[in-house]
């Protein structure tokens, strides 16, 4: 299983939904490799399993192939080793991407430049600029693959300076809805008074003094393909993706949750990883978690446990002024069971133990 991103986001994610719907049960090995995972099974038929699940959670493609191991000439039989080769679509969630100009007239002319706001066996993509949607299934995404214009990891944080409604009972869409915005970049206080007027689709989540993630396209040096195509394209200087909780976390970092998340059992590829590589993990995981509090339809497909070594704080409550981070709910959260055979029943009478192989 591979993706072709500087990141493990989708890793991250697909890790928990197949711990989830017991994907991996019958596999014989897990191995974590450079750029994914590796999986061994004894039976073609257990593979054949795991990659149809993985075509029903993302947007994949699949090759198989067979090698001969050994064979008998006389019975005629034939010993063959499988291996099937999953291919992850590199788009991810909160990606800007710039659609090429046969994919943008196929979807009704949206964007081109949009948002992938949703990843499951189907892409979704948002104009900021309009609401308009647009839904493209892995065929379709193969059929004419690209690549995304900025990735997430080049989120840059704003701050909200106003925030004005666009005709707002016309263009709500969901939870999204139509706003015009003045926004500057956080690095920029105290070195210029560069100010950025952009429309976006946060009109319902954003107030004057919030903090904002976006794509900083007045500095970025964007070399794409698809986008040099579009000659009269005139690019926003911001696009925003989502609200922004990081100064509130950072009183919070390095404090345990009062969930957790369980782990496949995963041999480590040390081979050319360093410190920092390990470093680097860390800190994408704990993005992750915060994206599964900040995103339901994301837990949907993660089983979060209670995390027995959590002690509920009351100075927690007064940490932060005004609005809290989001967090999990508590009906959300299953319990962590542990089933273990207790040694005092060795030494109790034959009828004891009688009852408890009974049992």
């Amino acid at each position: 299983m591979r993706q072709k991103v500087d990141h493990k986001r989708t890793f991250f994610y697909l890790e928990q939904a197949i711990l989830k719907h017991g994907a991996s049960s019958q596999a014989i090995n897990i191995k974590q490799i450079h750029d994914g995972v590796d999986f061994f099974f004894s039976s073609r038929s257990h593979a054949l399993k795991l990659v149809d699940f993985l075509g029903n959670v993302v947007p994949i493609r699949s090759r198989n192939d067979k090698q001969l191991v050994s064979h008998d000439t006389k019975n005629n039989s034939y010993n063959y080793r499988f291996t099937f080769s999953v291919e992850i679509c590199p788009v991810c969630k909160d990606d800007l991407v710039c659609l090429p100009q046969k994919v943008a007239v196929g979807l009704g002319n949206i964007g081109p430049i949009v948002l992938c706001t949703r990843v499951s066996n189907t892409l979704m993509f948002l104009d900021p600029s309009t609401l308009r949607t647009a839904f493209v299934d892995a065929t379709q995404y193969w059929r004419a693959p690209y690549k995304s214009l900025l990735s997430s990891r080049q989120l840059v944080e704003y701050v909200v300076l106003d925030v004005e409604d666009v005709e707002r009972a016309q263009v709500i869409h969901g939870k999204f809805s139509l706003a015009q915005v003045q926004v500057a970049r956080v690095s920029d206080f105290g070195k210029n008074d560069l100010i950025f007027s952009a429309k976006t689709h946060l009109g319902r989540l954003l107030n004057p003094g919030d903090y904002a993630l976006g794509f900083d396209l007045y500095g970025a040096n964007t070399n794409d393909f698809e986008l040099d195509k579009y000659k009269n394209l005139v690019l926003p200087d911001v696009v925003l993706v989502k609200k922004s909780y990081e100064e509130k976390r950072q009183k919070r970092r390095g404090k345990p949750r009062p969930w957790k998340l369980r782990n496949l059992p995963m041999e480590g590829d040390n081979h050319g990883r360093g410190r920092t590589d390990e470093e680097k993990k860390a800190v994408e995981f704990e993005k992750f978690m915060d994206e599964l509090e900040e995103d339901p339809e994301l837990r949907a497909n993660v089983s979060v446990y209670k995390n027995a070594d959590y002690r509920d704080q009351s100075e927690m409550g007064s940490m932060t002024d005004g609005e809290e981070p989001p967090s999990i709910p508590l009906e959300e959260l299953l319990a962590d069971l542990h089933l273990e055979v207790s040694s005092n029943h060795a030494s109790g009478d034959e009828d004891e133990d009688d009852d408890m192989d009974a049992v």
